[in-house]
């Protein structure tokens, strides 16, 4: 079959079909007396195969090891569980990593008050220097109050005058 046909049968587009290809994850495949190539059957299962790797979140260096178990039917199925066991505790930890983020964002986007002030802890969080500590933030009662002067002359119709506004 052709690698439209290829790709279609596997799920995979030419253009990965192509890159899978080049990283040497397909064996070689034969090439037409004009030069196109030519998949088999073998070749779509191989593909298939890298599709549902890289939907687990397999990167490449493991799929070309589970590849190669997947192919030696002299293999320990140790092996294979080693690298999914290592897999999984890595999605655990950017799991845990991306809920942490939520867990800051919901925080400081309840702190932000989303009016016309403009005092904004968001934006305080992301301009703090790398080095510094996250800042404190437990809920929107805990922000810290803006002075009454500076609120009253920001409210005031004759400030905004002043300002041009």
């Amino acid at each position: 079959m052709n690698i439209g046909e290829a790709a279609q049968r596997s799920g995979v587009s030419a253009r990965m079909l192509r890159h899978y290809e080049s990283l040497g994850l397909l064996p070689e495949v034969a090439r037409s007396d004009s030069g196109y190539r030519q998949y088999d059957d073998n070749a779509v299962h191989t593909l298939r195969f890298i599709r549902r790797a890289r939907e687990l979140g397999f990167d490449m260096a493991e799929i070309e090891t589970l590849l190669g178990l997947w192919r030696n039917r002299r293999r320990s199925s140790a092996e294979v569980k080693r690298i999914a066991a290592a897999h999984v505790a890595d999605l655990q930890e950017r799991i845990a990593g991306l809920q942490a983020m939520q867990a800051t964002l919901s925080r400081l986007a309840s702190c932000c008050h989303g009016d016309e002030r403009p005092e904004c802890p968001i934006l305080d969080e992301l301009a703090r220097a790398d080095d510094a500590a996250p800042a404190p933030v437990s809920d929107a009662s805990s922000a810290p109050p803006r002075p009454p002067t500076a609120r009253r002359a920001a409210g005031s119709s004759s400030a905004r005058a002043a300002r041009g506004r």
